[in-house]
């Protein structure tokens, strides 16, 4: 779906919301925002890279595999692949009949000078259907250790005793 740019609007670069004039920082990135002017530059620019990437991927191209899976799954990233203006082919693989309950496994490939911009877009992809911007990832790194005194839960922040082996607030299991 193409979206209108408008002069006189500000836009975040990394999710592309539109704030009214005056405001400074995106809500949900936290990135500086852009003029509707250098949002349009922006997008000029990246749809001109954009028309020179979209040429079929042709048997002389070296690819690499991103995915593998049923062929549902595969399909919608290759959609999104597709929106983006990144060539992508599905290989089957010839070993497995696909009869059957398990069906098969096919793989989906890009080019490889296509790939950081593929990992890139699959793991903004993965930021924003998950809601992990919306989430405290400050705790992450927390580790239970028995022989510790005292543990922090890395799902809610509560801080108990070893002793126990779930924490009290959210039942988490360690």
């Amino acid at each position: 779906m193409r979206f209108r740019i408008e002069p006189d609007m500000q836009y975040c670069p990394r999710c592309q919301d539109e704030y009214r004039p005056g405001v400074q920082v995106c809500v949900t990135c936290g990135d500086a925002l852009i003029s509707g002017v250098q949002m349009q530059d922006l997008l000029d620019k990246k749809n001109g890279r954009q028309s020179g990437r979209a040429v079929p991927i042709t048997p002389e191209d070296e690819l690499v595999d991103i995915i593998k899976g049923k062929i549902i799954n595969v399909k919608s990233v290759q959609a999104l692949l597709s929106r983006e203006g990144i060539p992508s082919l599905i290989a089957g693989d010839s070993a497995s009949c696909g009869k059957g309950c398990g069906g098969t496994d096919v793989r989906l490939q890009v080019r490889t000078t296509d790939l950081p911009e593929v990992m890139a877009l699959l793991a903004r992809e993965h930021v924003q259907t998950t809601g992990l911007t919306d989430h405290d990832t400050s705790l992450v790194d927390a580790v239970f250790d028995p022989e510790a005194g005292s543990a922090t839960c890395p799902a809610c922040g509560c801080a108990f005793s070893t002793e126990s082996k779930a924490c009290p607030d959210c039942g988490l299991c360690f």
